[in-house]
């Protein structure tokens, strides 16, 4: 992998544990719209997608705006608080930069909130790029998030690696020509969707795994 100086990260689930915050967040809006909780693994599956787009598919007879302002409204007070990293995700971002590999942020979440987890932890003015929701006009698992950070930093696919927990992620990188790692605390992929497309290059077991692939 000598040809690789390039790491993308996706944010919620992959650099920061932010999964019982979103859970919480969709138990909250399901219970305000239905009276009841849904179901965890149907939830599960819609970490990675863009917001609007899993709300569609939930209440389709609910008013889109009102359902992520009611989502959206779970977390205020709460984000900052409710999300770490996961171990030795900080320590691997810190080493590449110190080894010389230029890094990104690639996620489908607002900017604001975005900044807001990364500065918590000193992280903000370590990523050489950051691409966020509004950044895009295409999501994950389209390719055009990815390659709009491979643009910022001047870098061609075959210099890139993206790391993510859900399948959007992985089709993102697949379909941008970019190596594909998938981390093993994911809860949002499931075996039977790593195929075709959604299937990665790699699964790492812990951070510093990523040194293994990159031979370093």
């Amino acid at each position: 992998m000598s040809k690789i100086n390039t790491i993308l990260f996706d944010f919620d689930g992959t650099l920061m544990n932010t999964n019982e915050l979103i859970l919480g967040s969709w138990q909250h809006t399901f219970k305000t719209i239905t009276g009841k909780e849904g179901e965890p693994e149907a939830i599960h599956r819609t970490f990675g997608e863009t917001l609007a787009k899993s709300m569609g598919e939930f209440f389709p007879d609910f008013p889109l705006e009102e359902g992520i302002e009611i989502y959206r409204g779970y977390q205020v007070g709460r984000f900052a608080d409710c999300i770490s990293p996961f171990p030795g995700m900080v320590e691997l971002v810190q080493e590449l930069k110190k080894r010389g590999y230029k890094t990104a942020v690639v996620t489908s979440r607002l900017r604001p909130t975005t900044m807001e987890g990364l500065e918590k932890f000193q992280l903000d003015k370590i990523f050489d790029a950051i691409v966020t929701m509004e950044d895009c006009t295409k999501h994950k698992p389209d390719p055009e998030p990815a390659l709009i950070a491979l643009e910022k930093l001047g870098v061609k696919p075959e210099e890139a690696m993206m790391i993510g927990d859900s399948k959007f992620d992985i089709g993102c990188a697949n379909n941008a020509g970019v190596a594909s790692v998938l981390v093993n605390w994911a809860v949002a992929i499931y075996d039977k969707e790593k195929e075709g497309i959604f299937k990665p290059d790699y699964v790492i077991e812990e951070a510093e795994d990523i040194f293994k692939i990159l031979g370093i």
